[in-house]
């Protein structure tokens, strides 16, 4: 067999089957229970410093 016939035919299978398995496990990962308030605190970084500017200091942290 050639290889690429084999390759192909690796891919067409079991690498499918892979990838489609990976996708099903990174969504159940994202959408997992307790996943909401990392989610949430990483959302809401551009507002941190809403009520006032960012000092040097804090900057440097």
């Amino acid at each position: 067999m050639e290889t690429y016939s084999f390759l192909r035919e690796f891919a067409d299978s079991w690498m499918l089957l892979f990838l489609f398995t990976f996708f099903l496990g990174i969504v159940f990962w994202v959408f997992r229970p307790g996943s909401k308030k990392t989610y949430t605190e990483t959302a809401d970084i551009p507002f941190r410093h809403d009520d006032k500017p960012i000092l040097d200091e804090e900057a440097r942290k």
